[in-house]
């Protein structure tokens, strides 16, 4: 992970991959990523929750509409790199350079977006 605007989940190969939604969803839920009402008509993000002693984290990884309908979820996406963030009441999630992540936090993270990437690669398209 690198600190300069926000905090990257890297060398995982995820950035760029494109592929279908509704595949995408299945194996983003399998591991603990959820969609919820997180998307618009051309963009998605989906969210891993992290509540542990030092605060509340969340792994993002967003995507963007190639072809389709996010909406009807008949859409093709690309994903962009993940990224770590700390939740602050009331302000939201913050990825600055500042932040501080625990090790076992990184590592979950990293071990996740892996995950992803190794099974969807497959049918990227």
């Amino acid at each position: 992970m690198k600190g300069d605007l926000q905090m990257y989940v890297e060398n995982i190969g995820i950035d760029g991959l494109v592929t279908d939604l509704k595949l995408m969803e299945e194996v983003m839920l399998k591991n603990g990523l959820v969609l919820e009402g997180q998307w618009d008509y051309e963009r998605v993000t989906f969210d891993k929750k992290y509540v542990i002693r030092e605060g509340t984290y969340y792994l993002r990884i967003f995507g963007e509409l190639v072809e389709g309908d996010i909406d009807g979820r008949k859409a093709t996406v690309r994903l962009k790199q993940p990224v770590l963030g700390k939740y602050y009441y009331p302000f939201g999630v913050e990825y600055g350079e500042g932040e501080e992540f625990p090790a076992s936090l990184v590592k979950d993270c990293e071990l996740t977006a892996k995950a992803v990437y190794d099974e969807l690669k497959q049918y990227s398209v």
